[in-house]
């Protein structure tokens, strides 16, 4: 992949390079499946980059709280804070660090006390409003994301040093991430990958983005589950295998 700094920028133009390719694959709770193809993918990305610059003038050293589940729309606002070359922090519950610029959660009743703006994400995929009482000014990412342009605007010069992830105090930088990015994923390149998130929130989160990345970067595609649905399928295994099968998964996370 070259240089570490733009390995985000390297990730969309490889999954573009066959633009209808599934690349990420989420099964949610209530039966609901999403599917993005590489194209897909990269227009919200690239929309969710727009947003955080217009709006909020994230850039290199700007600290993003990503208070989300395992989710495929956390992988699209990972990708887009990194993209933009600012930090994503994933916070030990409840405490929050001192300092944030934009909170970014599916749960804004949460952070009424914060003094950074939030943006409020909607988990369904076809919601078109955050079902939910918003803190004044915070703005509802269903509405808000589809209003950027697809082609990306300018954005911030990613500083290989600067930190790119902090989980409960610990921090990464770009070029650490970068690293991690370009470590072989499992049994090789191109994998159909299914993951499963462990745990709690916090570790499940981190895992299932920087896994996803992983197997992105070598130019495979992630399915993703629900942690409620995984739970399922560990008393319905043949539910399991019966996904396996339908989506043609050759390596399990």
């Amino acid at each position: 992949m070259g240089h570490v700094s733009p390995h985000i920028a390297d990730i969309l133009r490889l999954v573009t390079t066959e633009p209808g390719r599934p690349r990420l694959t989420w099964y949610g709770d209530g039966g609901e499946r999403v599917e993005l193809s590489g194209a897909v993918l990269e227009n919200w990305v690239n929309k969710t980059v727009n947003l955080l610059v217009e709006e909020f003038d994230v850039e290199a050293g700007t600290r993003v709280l990503l208070d989300l589940p395992p989710h495929w729309r956390t992988v699209v606002w990972a990708l887009a804070v990194w993209r933009a070359g600012a930090c994503i922090v994933l916070a030990q519950e409840p405490s929050t660090p001192e300092h944030l610029d934009v909170i970014v959660t599916d749960r804004p009743a949460r952070h009424l006390d914060e003094s950074a703006p939030v943006v409020a994400v909607a988990l369904p995929a076809l919601a078109r409003r955050f079902d939910g009482a918003l803190p004044v000014g915070a703005i509802d990412a269903a509405s808000a994301v589809m209003t950027y342009g697809d082609m990306l605007g300018w954005v911030s010069p990613v500083d290989p040093h600067a930190t790119a992830l902090v989980v409960a105090g610990t921090p990464l930088t770009h070029a650490e991430l970068g690293s991690e990015m370009n470590e072989p994923s499992l049994d090789g390149p191109g994998q159909r990958v299914l993951i499963r998130p462990d745990g709690d929130r916090l570790a499940g989160t981190g895992e299932f983005v920087r896994e996803s990345l992983r197997v992105l970067a070598s130019g495979g595609s992630v399915v993703g589950l629900d942690a409620s649905l995984a739970r399922d399928y560990v008393e319905q295994p043949q539910r399991l295998e019966r996904l396996i099968t339908d989506e043609r998964v050759t390596a399990i996370a």
